[in-house]
């Protein structure tokens, strides 16, 4: 044995899982995962509740894209290692598709990840420490929470205002910040809402944001997905004060979310974050060894030569789902649609007490599935039940055929119901 051998009081194997490994928990899958429910045999399964708009093929990436990728494949000049935060043309061609008349972006500001949610993971770790607190929107994406609560960062939710089209509920939110507060997500265009903020709206956040000097990082992966008369503003083109991470991607826009090619934009015009936080999101960078080089080799032919008109068409399209799906839904008694201007999504209140065999939900979901073979995320999925989401990417004729469905579900289902307001009773 060496002389310089450790002595322990080992005596058997005792291997343990890590504490970010025990905290880390993802709502969405383990309440999908628990969904044991047998679709009706005799309908072919419709699945509305997939975030992934290419899983029917209806849906598909420009010409344009892929051509650029297959040259960049061809090209033999991006099979090794890049920089941990991207190529520097790779970079520069972000800096110019994120750039505006009211923001310039340096490529120096910007930093390649492995998609969005990878940006995310980064921007949280480099913002948050143990024992400090995000806020994040309910309802809202499950994987804010994910994300924080692996690293012992807790989170805050604040509301969103269903009668409002989802607008954050100012007040709340000033209510949940404290001086733990290390940052406010805010996600515009919203997943699970389909909602978008208006320009008057996102100056309201940002004053908040300023009074308590609490830095945002801005999820706008569905950045300019808004539906014809509705306009896409970033935070960043709307201040100077604030500081900003910008996390954005190819995966909803170009449709291509296999692809991993995610993105941070370091908005700070005042330096606030120079002194530690760019330093951080670098050295964050280095533990992925960067992100898919293929792609970065193939971002400046995609961000710059895609064609408007794809862009257009492919809204023309989401809007049409909306409208129909809405227009359908909304004559369903015990049903409250609230009409998406944007992203992929939509959500639906379930007048539980018109459909007294379900407790929650979560039953509704389950039912729907085993009876019409369609399948939506029950609200507990981001943290407001009552609710079910809806993904309009699929096919229009599937997704006619599921708001059939639905209605033919409901009718079976619903029953009437009369609010005694004397003696505060509901009676059926």
């Amino acid at each position: 044995m060496s002389i310089n051998a450790i002595t322990t009081s080992r005596e058997r194997w005792d291997v343990q899982a890590s504490l970010i490994a025990k905290r880390t928990h993802n709502p969405i899958r383990s309440i999908v995962e628990n969904i044991v429910v047998e679709p009706n045999p005799d309908k072919p399964m419709i699945a509305l509740s997939i975030g992934d708009p290419t899983i029917f093929g209806n849906l598909k990436p420009a010409r344009e894209v892929i051509e650029a990728v297959k040259e960049s494949l061809e090209s033999e000049l991006y099979n090794g290692y890049a920089p941990s935060t991207g190529y520097e043309e790779a970079r520069r061609a972000v800096a110019e598709y994120s750039s505006d008349e009211n923001v310039t972006v340096d490529p120096k500001d910007v930093v390649l990840c492995s998609g969005c949610s990878c940006a995310l993971d980064l921007c949280i770790t480099a913002l948050a420490r143990e024992g400090q607190n995000i806020l994040i929107p309910r309802p809202g994406f499950a994987i804010y929470r994910t994300l924080a609560e692996g690293l012992g960062v807790s989170v805050r939710s604040y509301n969103l205002r269903p009668e409002l089209g989802w607008e954050v509920d100012l007040d709340d939110l000033e209510t949940q910040i404290d001086e733990s507060t290390a940052a406010i997500i805010i996600n515009n265009p919203s997943n699970p809402c389909g909602s978008v903020f208006s320009r008057d709206h996102l100056l309201d956040i940002l004053d908040v944001a300023a009074k308590y000097y609490v830095p945002i990082i801005a999820d706008e992966i569905y950045e300019y997905m808004v539906f014809p008369g509705r306009t896409f503003y970033s935070l960043a083109s709307l201040s100077s004060h604030v500081p900003i991470l910008s996390c954005s991607g190819l995966t909803k826009r170009f449709l291509v979310p296999g692809w991993r090619m995610g993105w941070i934009i370091i908005h700070d015009r005042q330096g606030i974050l120079d002194k530690e936080i760019r330093k951080a999101l670098q050295c964050l960078s280095q533990r992925i060894i960067g992100s898919n080089t293929i792609v970065q080799g193939a971002l400046p032919k995609i961000l710059k030569n895609t064609p408007q008109r794809y862009f257009d068409n492919i809204l023309v399209t989401l809007d049409a789902h909306a409208t129909l799906s809405y227009s359908y839904i909304s004559k369903i008694p015990g049903l409250e649609p609230i009409k998406p201007n944007g992203a992929m999504y939509m959500m639906v209140h379930i007048e539980l007490p018109s459909f007294p065999e379900f407790n929650s939900e979560l039953e509704f979901v389950k039912r729907l599935l085993a009876e019409e073979s369609v399948f939506c995320l029950p609200g507990q999925c981001f943290d407001y039940p009552s609710y079910m989401r809806l993904v309009i990417t699929v096919p229009q004729e599937m997704l006619e055929e599921a708001c059939l469905r639905i209605q033919e579900f409901c009718a079976r289902h619903h029953v009437k119901t009369y609010f005694n307001e004397s003696l505060n009773t509901i009676s059926y």
